[in-house]
């Protein structure tokens, strides 16, 4: 017997949120449901942070109640054998901000989660929650789940990616503001017409809070066809899904398929000026909401450490500028017998990581005149350092940006292997 690929129903939950009332809003969206009468095995979306709201506040509080809503949810699902998908917040074991997490759950329990990627800064998201990394497709009984959460909807590239590993339905949660209605009807068909893929967005409506939400959830077909569409009112809207008009659409061109190289990866590499204007572009761009963050380092055999650091500097902001220092200086920092691998060749190589967006070299011994230069909003160093040892951290700090100190997470050291591959030898 084949694996399944589509479930084959899928039903949006739409309703009022009652910010912080948990029970009331459990109770809501159960009522909801067994007024629906799910077939066997449908997808029930339920709109962001469907239990709780965004309740600020008590963000913590709130989110150690997730295990027992999730109990709700399982019940839910087992009473009608089917899954319900919906967000919730994730506390993290070490302390840290919480993730915005799309829960998907049967009657055995929770099959997967991902974490809300984009983070709505306009509404002070990101001062309560951390975005995640990049959404893998979830596996269920039914066949794979994609799935977007709210603001998540403006990126393709995130539908995309999952897309392209296989899914073929994708559930979208969101608590999206009545303001902008024609946004979300624009964006939800756009996200089912280009991957060709069942889309099925659950929504807020009413008062929540202070702010009046769209409703309007959505059930898209892979041609762009509304199968479904709900009003302003708290109501379930549901149809079966067909797998075979996935393929009859994916058969003739298949766009999420179609996936050519065409990064420069060459053009990253910039002089200080060459760089300085593309900054103020991006800058000027986002109306001052694209954020620059800036590390430095010799980079001389490029290691495990090294990525990891990498991609955990590229997380505190939107753009990151990688500081390179140039042979003379590596040799003035190292001695003589560094680098190893050649300017040219170290910044070809760090040019090649996706979460590298510029490297510049610069031959001082300090990167003080790029940082000066650049005026990072984020200056990022080693855990390793103490903030008054960083240098560029005062001048950073005093221009409004700030400093973020990243632990290594592996223990990995460029002079250690150049050590090993000489006793080797």
């Amino acid at each position: 017997m084949s694996e399944s690929t589509l479930f084959p129903a899928v039903a949006c939950v739409q309703f009022t949120i009652a910010i912080g009332a948990v029970e009331r809003n459990i109770d809501e969206a159960e009522r909801l449901i067994d007024e629906f009468a799910p077939a066997p095995d449908t997808l029930l979306v339920l709109p962001e942070m469907w239990a709780t709201g965004f309740d600020y506040d008590r963000t913590t509080e709130l989110g150690r109640r997730t295990p027992e809503i999730l109990e709700a949810m399982q019940r839910i699902a087992a009473r009608h054998r089917a899954v319900l998908a919906g967000t919730l917040t994730d506390l993290p074991a070490d302390g840290g901000l919480p993730t915005n997490t799309l829960f998907v759950v049967g009657p055995q329990g929770v099959l997967g989660r991902l974490a809300k990627q984009h983070l709505f800064t306009h509404w002070h998201e990101d001062d309560y929650y951390r975005g995640g990394a990049a959404s893998s497709l979830i596996r269920t009984p039914n066949g794979p789940l994609a799935g977007l959460v709210c603001y998540d909807l403006r990126f393709p590239e995130v539908a995309r990616q999952q897309i392209f590993a296989g899914g073929r339905l994708l559930a979208v949660s969101a608590q999206w503001p009545a303001s902008r209605l024609d946004h979300w009807q624009t964006l939800v068909r756009a996200r089912a017409i280009e991957n060709q893929v069942y889309v099925a967005a659950a929504n807020g409506c009413g008062l929540t809070g202070a702010m009046a939400m769209a409703g309007h959830s959505m059930i898209v077909a892979p041609d762009g066809t509304v199968v479904r569409a709900a009003g302003v009112e708290a109501t379930v809207i549901g149809c079966p899904l067909d797998d075979a008009l996935v393929d009859e659409q994916r058969r003739r061109f298949y766009p999420a398929g179609d996936r050519s190289w065409g990064t420069a990866d060459r053009d990253k590499i910039r002089t200080l000026e060459e760089l300085h204007p593309v900054l103020a572009l991006i800058r000027r761009a986002g109306c001052q909401n694209s954020r620059i963050a800036f590390t430095n380092g010799c980079f001389d055999i490029l290691h495990a450490g090294h990525v990891s650091y990498l991609e955990a500097a590229r997380r505190t902001a939107d753009c990151l500028v990688v500081g390179l220092n140039t042979d003379d200086s590596v040799r003035g920092l190292k001695g003589p017998c560094r680098p190893v691998n050649s300017e040219a060749d170290r910044a070809r190589v760090l040019a090649a990581l996706g979460c590298v967006d510029f490297v510049v070299p610069f031959a001082e011994p300090t990167p003080l005149r790029l940082i000066t230069a650049l005026s990072p909003d984020v200056l990022v160093k080693g855990a390793d350092y103490r903030e008054e040892e960083i240098v560029g951290a005062a001048e950073v700090k005093a221009a409004g940006g700030r400093v973020v100190r990243i632990p290594f997470e592996h223990d990995r050291s460029t002079t250690e292997l150049i050590d090993r591959i000489r006793s080797a030898s």
